[in-house]
């Protein structure tokens, strides 16, 4: 429970951790992608386009547009060959130095997202459902801190946006990661791939650094619209969690480990009591759903 959010010192921050711009194949500029999301509310964004030689390198600058009510990380898409089906790695790097080093020839998917860790960036395996990644392949890059687990572009492109067997399948064989979603918008005409998923942020300060450690902590949920305010765990046995409006509450842990909280017909859930004590010596992580069939989720964490 101590590295959920709920608890922290601080403010809520809406941020997109992967977007691309007229720097990559995004179809807005820079100056147009933060605009949008600005407007929409957000605190924060980071522009990761595709750090690729036809496109420059780019670790594209966004200080430029960072407003008293908005600020960016930098950041970039990593890709280097092969997966082991033979397809180019994408590996999600936010909070990269301007002056990332361009890939290097015989560099490997791992050994690229070890050096974007080691120059202190937050690294997600990206949408590994949408290209089929094997859980071998993720679980040879050691640096990451995530997966990506929903890809609004992705299942705009494919239908296999939802990675979220991904986190679920490698939780229960011990291994840990955050969970994020993000949009991965390329503001691609008819595909309405913006501002659908993104991460709630938990930070004491409205800056790039701070919302980088904040994430490097796992201090924040992700979600597609409803809201996570509360969750706390009473003698090791009562969770309570307190939403927005939600039709349900899931709690998954280890293999077919669960617990849940259905509403009534007509009256939705925002305060939900469940004991958890079946859950001792595993991992959970909550699921709330809303009437649209939106989400939330929180990162797993252990009793």
């Amino acid at each position: 429970m101590k590295t959920l959010p709920f608890s922290k010192p601080g403010r809520w921050f809406r941020g997109n951790l992967h977007t691309h711009s007229t720097n990559s194949d995004g179809h807005r500029s820079p100056a147009q992608v933060c605009a949008y999301y600005r407007r929409r509310g957000y605190g924060f964004i980071s522009l990761t386009d595709h750090f690729l030689e036809n496109y420059g390198w780019p670790v594209s600058d966004t200080t430029p547009y960072r407003t008293k009510g908005f600020t960016t990380i930098l950041g970039a898409e990593l890709h280097t060959p092969k997966t082991s089906l033979g397809d180019q790695w994408h590996i999600l790097a936010v909070g990269l130095p301007a002056d990332f080093a361009p890939t290097g020839k015989r560099e490997t998917g791992p050994q690229l997202a070890k050096r974007a860790r080691d120059a202190g960036a937050y690294v997600a395996a990206a949408h590994p459902a949408w290209y089929d990644l094997t859980d071998r392949d993720v679980l040879a890059l050691k640096a990451a801190h995530a997966i990506e687990i929903f890809n609004t572009t992705c299942a705009r492109h494919n239908g296999k946006g939802d990675s979220t067997s991904y986190l679920d399948r490698l939780l229960s064989q011990g291994h840990r990661y955050h969970a994020i979603a993000t949009d991965d918008a390329h503001f691609s005409p008819g595909r309405l791939d913006m501002g659908v998923n993104w991460v709630m942020v938990r930070a004491r300060k409205h800056d790039p650094k701070s919302l980088l450690a904040a994430l490097h902590a796992g201090s924040f949920y992700a979600s597609q619209g409803p809201e996570i305010r509360d969750v706390k765990i009473e003698r090791r046995r009562k969770l309570t969690v307190r939403t927005s409006g939600v039709r349900a509450v899931f709690v998954s842990g280890r293999g077919s480990l669960s617990a849940y909280a259905h509403a009534q017909a007509t009256r939705d859930l925002t305060k939900t009591e469940m004991d958890v004590s079946k859950f001792r010596g595993s991992y959970a992580r909550i699921t709330i759903v809303d009437r649209r069939g939106n989400r939330a989720w929180t990162n797993p964490f252990e009793l």
